[in-house]
């Protein structure tokens, strides 16, 4: 039996997150559309985005509260520099410049999208 997760977020704009993160990641879209995206690298699902207050589910109803608190989006990438210039390029609000994490053997930034999602972009 194979099990794969594919996280979907809600955002307030999914277009807008979409370029985000196609643009940080190298990823690109398989859906597209302003209520709900794909995103996906080498054939795999990277993360799945989803509008605030569609389809009445229970967890992405109010756009209110502390988005993603509990969540971290943590990202497995071949070149950390690479995506943390993109970061960079996005003036996207980064937390931890490259840094070598002992936990993890590997360097890694954290930084937040447009949302406020925690994100960890790790080598």
């Amino acid at each position: 039996m194979v099990t794969k997760l594919e996280t979907i977020i809600a955002v307030k704009s999914v277009p807008k997150s979409s370029e985000f993160y196609q643009k940080l990641l190298g990823c690109k879209s398989e859906h597209g559309g302003e209520i709900f995206e794909i995103l996906t690298s080498e054939n795999n699902v990277v993360l799945c985005l989803h509008k605030w207050g569609e389809h009445e589910h229970p967890t992405m109803v109010n756009s209110t509260s502390d988005n993603g608190n509990g969540i971290i989006l943590f990202f497995r990438v071949n070149d950390v520099n690479e995506i943390f210039e993109n970061a960079k390029t996005l003036q996207a609000g980064i937390e931890k410049e490259i840094h070598y994490n002992e936990n993890s053997l590997k360097n890694q930034f954290t930084l937040r999208d447009l949302d406020g999602y925690y994100l960890i972009i790790s080598g």
